[in-house]
Formats: C-alpha cells, structure tokens, sequence
C-alpha cells in the first residue's frame, strides 16, 4: 500500500495546519498598535515626498519609531480645517479602523480662521471651543451645512478616539514665521483653545507653539528665514524636521500611556 505523504494538500492536518498559522498570523498582525497623524500640510506637505522644497513635520516622523512594533499613519492633507477633515469623510476612514491600543496625534488650526462659506473652500470653523454653531450655505457643494467652533471637532476626534479604545493626542498649531521686536509672536487663540479642549476631554497635548516658537527665538530671525522658502507658513525639510523632534521630544518626556515605549 502506497503510503500518504503528511505533506499532501489534501489531508486534513495539513489544511488544519495552514489555517492555524494563517489565524496565528492575522491575530498578530491586529495586534500591532497603529500611530495615526491627522492634520493639514504643516504635517503633510503634497504628497508628503517633499516635492516643491515643502516638507511637513509627519513625513518626517517615522524613523524615530520602531516600526516593527508600531505602524505609522500620516493621514494629514494640504488645505484643510478641523471641518473638512471631517467633512470630506476623511476622519471616517480612520475612526472606522480604530481600535484600542492605537494613537492618534491631532494638529489643526492654521486653515481653520478662513472663512466659512466663500467659493474657493469654505472651510472655515467657528472660533473657540463652545457649542455655537451656524448654518450656511456652501457654495463649493451647492448644500446648507452646520458649522461648528474649532473646539468642537477637536472634541470630537477626541471622544470618538476615546470611544474605540484609542489614545488621543492633541497638538497645539506649529508657529509661523511672524517676528516681532525680535521674538516670533505665539498664536494666543487657536494654541489655547487646543490646549483647553485637552483639558477639558482629558486628552494628552503637545504645546507645539510654544515649543518651537522658544527653539526659533534661540536661532534668531536669520536663521529661521532659511526654515521658509515660499511663504511664512511652510517649512523646507530642515524646518520640518525641527518640528518632527519638537514633536519627539514631547512623547520621550512623557509617558502618553506608552507611547514613548515605541520610540528607537
């Protein structure tokens, strides 16, 4: 009697086999924790390759991470606001995949003073952080819409971060380069309203403002020109990866529930 080979595709300990190391696999694979980034393109410039000399402080961020043990998600995108973030189903696709265990670092602020319903984005949001909102209608959809203050979608990402397990990190806006008598003047609106919605939802926060605003009144006015060259708001590489460490300094001087723990 011929006998059968225990490596026959057909036998049944094999397919056993074969789906126990396919399940042992996936299993491993959920369980790797996930770094969401979400912001606009002070955190991703274009398509985040540094085209056009702009650089976004997240596409810079991922060689400081072991990412044999944590994926890195840079979700940010060019032009938007807290709002269309959101409106743009942009946050959905994140929120849907969320599970617990995983970050997400949160930095809007710069896009969301414009206004709220002119026909080249309206993208603007609602200042400060209480429960305000106003319908309009956007042109650029030709619908009425509920706009809502820059607090309240940052407490959303928060609570819907929170909701699914996940651990919300919120930023404070990266300066612009605006020197005044010497010093780079801080955003005394939308850096405390983030700072106060932190609070308020008990999310973590990095004072990014601050934080880079005091690292380029040590360089000096000159020196921060170069960071600069199109305009005052986005970085050359060099600009962006002082960010990206101001960012990593933040995570290696605080635990935010273990994040640090993922750093090389």
């Amino acid at each position: 009697m011929k006998q059968q080979s225990l490596f026959n595709f057909r036998s049944p300990l094999v397919l056993f086999i074969a789906l126990v190391l396919l399940s042992s696999f996936v299993i491993y694979e959920r369980s790797k924790p996930v770094l969401y980034i979400i912001g606009d393109s002070t955190v991703k410039n274009g398509d985040g390759t540094g085209k056009d000399t702009l650089w976004g402080w997240g596409s810079l961020i991922q060689p400081y991470f072991d990412t044999t043990k944590m994926d890195i998600q840079n979700h940010a995108i060019g032009g938007r606001s807290t709002k269309t973030f959101i409106t743009d189903k942009r946050w959905d696709k994140i929120s849907a995949n969320l599970k617990k265990g995983d970050f997400v670092l949160i930095q809007f602020g710069h896009n969301d003073a414009s206004p709220l319903d002119d026909t080249a984005r309206a993208r603007g949001t609602l200042k400060g952080i209480s429960d305000d909102s106003v319908e309009i209608y956007n042109p650029i959809k030709k619908i009425k819409e509920v706009v809502h203050t820059y607090g309240w979608y940052l407490r959303k990402f928060v609570n819907e971060t929170k909701q699914k397990g996940g651990i919300p990190i919120i930023c404070s806006l990266v300066p612009r380069n605006n020197f005044e008598n010497g010093k780079l003047k801080r955003s005394d609106d939308y850096r405390v309203w983030a700072m106060q919605i932190a609070q308020e939802t008990g999310a973590f926060y990095i004072d990014l403002n601050t934080n880079i605003a005091d690292k380029y009144d040590a360089l000096g006015e000159t020196e921060v020109n170069k960071f600069f060259p199109k305009d005052h708001t986005h970085t050359n590489k060099e600009g962006a990866l002082l960010n990206a460490e101001a960012v990593i300094e933040a995570i290696r001087t605080h635990k935010f529930h273990g994040l640090r723990k993922y750093l090389l």
